[in-house]
């Protein structure tokens, strides 16, 4: 109610038109920046798919990041919501193939591939199961310090390194997503060669084989620098995986976010294209 006794949703009904996963998603929250922040990019997403034309379907990269665990926020998309995406891509007629293929420009047309960004368990629990029902083959980038346990997410949030040295032996691809996860953008150049090199160097302690691939920690346009390309080529890496087709750092790879709001129509939307210019923000 307003302060003359009306109802505030019946003036206009402007909440009604939202899709309803935007409707959902403000009646869960309570009013703090992050969760408006959330609500934000949960409209931004469903406008973006209903209002953007879908491109010819081609080749793309996809970047999940927990499949089941809450706390990770939009980056957190549900374990049956997950087998649903992958579905809706089988029925479409894409093929699953490692990132490093649909990288070098080797895939065949309309290709897709997954990675796992931060290193976090529920991936281990809910999607790596699916992905060998599947024969889906896959890439997990993983913060170092993480893996060592030098974090406060919890106990059993994060993959240890024995468990990502089982995802290996069963096939999945593992990069380095720095040692702590900064942005690359707010430090210096001598931090960034240390995360860079140093992540990559105790992944090969770690699991017998330094890594050719790194994952930019968010990813976007102004997290990485020339400072930062530098250092990434000199250390080793081959190729370096950012996000947004057409906005992403020069020198990158691009990958296809995909977030906690993306239902299947938004989903298709994203594999038509409609996030090709779109930066995870919040």
């Amino acid at each position: 109610m307003n302060s003359n006794g009306r109802s505030v949703e019946s003036g206009g009904g402007w909440r009604k038109r939202l899709p309803a996963p935007v409707r959902a998603a403000g009646r869960r929250v309570v009013p703090t920046r992050v969760n408006l922040a959330s609500v934000r990019l949960c409209c931004e997403r469903h406008v973006l798919a209903r209002t953007r034309a879908p491109g010819r379907p081609r080749s793309r990269i996809l970047c999940y990041h927990s499949i089941g665990t809450p706390q990770w926020g939009i980056n957190d998309v549900s374990p049956e919501r997950f087998r649903r995406h992958l579905q809706a891509a089988l029925e479409a007629g894409y093929t699953f193939v490692p990132a490093s293929e649909i990288a070098s420009g080797s895939a065949p047309g309309r290709s897709l591939a997954l990675t796992f960004d931060d290193g976090i368990a529920s991936v281990a629990a809910n999607a790596a199961p699916v992905l060998a029902e599947l024969a889906i083959p896959w890439t997990l980038f993983v913060v170092t310090d993480w893996a060592d346990g030098r974090h406060a997410f919890g106990d059993g949030t994060m993959l240890t390194w024995r468990e990502i040295e089982r995802l290996a032996e069963r096939g999945a691809e593992i990069g380095s997503h720095s040692v702590t996860h900064p942005n690359f953008g707010a430090i210096s150049a001598g931090q960034a060669r240390d995360e860079i090199v140093r992540s990559r160097a105790v992944v090969g302690e770690r699991l017998g084989v330094a890594p050719a691939a790194f994952a930019i920690p968010y990813g976007r346009s102004k997290d990485w620098t020339a400072a930062a390309r530098a250092a990434a080529a000199a250390a080793g890496y081959t190729t370096v995986f950012a996000q947004s087709e057409e906005r992403r750092p020069h020198g990158t790879v691009p990958r296809t976010f995909i977030t906690r709001f993306d239902t299947e129509r938004v989903f298709r939307a994203a594999l038509g294209g409609a996030f090709d210019r779109w930066e995870e923000w919040a």
